[in-house]
């Protein structure tokens, strides 16, 4: 049976702001993977949805900073 791997666009629709890949990342982070071996993963299951390694690292950076909020935040001049 052939597994559904979202693409960008599928993501943005079903996922506007990438908060479930991120708790993935999370997730990950618990079990003490890396970020490279975590974006690996990712990319497995989500092929090029998945975020970037650089994106994995930034995300590792923060967890290990204790910031664990994965939802988007505002930016200036967001309407």
């Amino acid at each position: 049976m052939p597994s559904f791997k979202p693409n960008k666009g599928h993501l943005r629709e079903l996922f506007p702001q990438m908060t479930l890949i991120r708790l993935k990342t999370i997730y990950f982070f618990n079990l003490k993977k890396s970020a490279a071996e975590a974006h690996r993963l990712l990319v497995e299951a989500y092929g090029e949805a998945a975020l970037s390694e650089r994106s994995c690292r930034e995300w590792f950076q923060k967890f290990k900073n204790g910031e664990f909020d994965v939802e988007d935040k505002e930016r200036s001049g967001s309407v």
